[in-house]
């Protein structure tokens, strides 16, 4: 570790190759120092350089999937054109039947957990149901007895803004 002076309250490092090493006042030496005190520690290093080796072969990896897209695409691209009558209904069809067999999906599961939530056999999420709830009917409590507490004064008050009404 590089030895350090101080002078009073204040540690200066030394700058190697430097004529004067006990006090530092040039923009060089403050800037060595900010450096110093800012840099990575070596385990951030081989975090540094394990994202950037990863990161790079990823990008790789992208590059060659889309080169690979665009080659394949324009190789096959007449067999689209000349197939694509059969294609479009096709893959409406496939598409009408995934749609609708999700939509099924979905309902079926609701159904079963509501089932199971109103026999109390309590699925997942029914706690945060259960508190939701619970804070709506508190805010709707709260607003009621707001609504009664003020109602009549804001009644009044447009009374007497509008005395012939």
């Amino acid at each position: 570790m590089a030895e350090t002076f101080s002078r009073g309250d204040t540690q200066y490092w030394p700058i190697y190759g430097s004529s004067n090493t006990t006090e530092r006042t040039s923009p060089y030496a403050s800037l060595l120092r900010l450096l110093r005190s800012h840099s990575p520690t070596s385990s951030q290093l081989f975090g540094f350089l394990a994202l950037f080796i990863s990161g790079g072969i990823l990008l790789f990896l992208v590059g060659v999937t889309v080169t690979a897209v665009g080659i394949g695409f324009v190789v096959f691209l007449p067999l689209i054109i000349i197939s694509s009558p059969v294609w479009i209904p096709v893959f409406i069809g496939v598409g009408g039947f995934l749609s609708v067999a999700g939509f099924v999906v979905g309902t079926l599961a609701v159904l079963s957990w509501a089932y199971r939530y109103f026999r109390g056999r309590h699925p997942v999420g029914s706690d945060q149901m259960d508190y939701a709830r619970g804070r709506i009917f508190d805010t709707a409590s709260h607003v009621k007895d707001y609504a009664r507490e003020y109602g009549g004064y804001f009644h009044g008050r447009a009374k007497d803004a509008a005395p012939g009404a």
